[in-house]
């Protein structure tokens, strides 16, 4: 039986979150690099996004662009089953805990309040003795 037999259904869903993710972020970066293209209407879904962004100049760019990367290498990862592919998920959704929560608590963004609870539970689920059996056969 091969890890594509057995994968969790867990681990096939936030394999196409973070699918979903690379490809948000991709067009975000490409609307950044490409400034007044046709991709700028998608800026209407958070403009406060586009704000903060904007005001990164390259920076933005360049951010967007490893969190395409990092989305993506998650997604695959993930998909396959391999040891770096419950690693990095763990780090990316820990990673954007602590820029909800900071957020949160600094008032910049408190909105990002709703991501807490969604970035702990797919971490609880990463920690879960499945997910971890699946990957790291523990």
């Amino acid at each position: 039986m091969t890890k594509a037999e057995v994968r969790p259904i867990g681990i096939t869903a936030l394999s196409l979150f973070f699918l979903f993710g690379a490809g948000a972020s991709f067009v975000s970066f490409i609307s950044l690099l490409f400034p007044g293209s046709f991709l700028d209407p998608v800026w209407r879904l958070n403009p406060r996004a586009r704000a903060g962004l904007g005001g990164m100049g390259v920076w933005a760019v360049i951010l967007m662009g490893a969190v395409c990367v990092a989305c993506a290498l998650a997604a695959v990862g993930l998909w396959r089953g391999a040891r770096w592919g419950y690693w990095l998920p763990v780090s990316l959704v820990a990673v954007n805990l602590l820029g909800d929560v900071l957020n949160v608590f600094l008032g910049t963004e408190p909105r990002a309040v709703i991501g807490i609870p969604i970035a702990l539970a797919i971490l609880a689920f990463l920690m879960s003795r499945r997910a971890r059996r699946f990957f790291l056969g523990k």
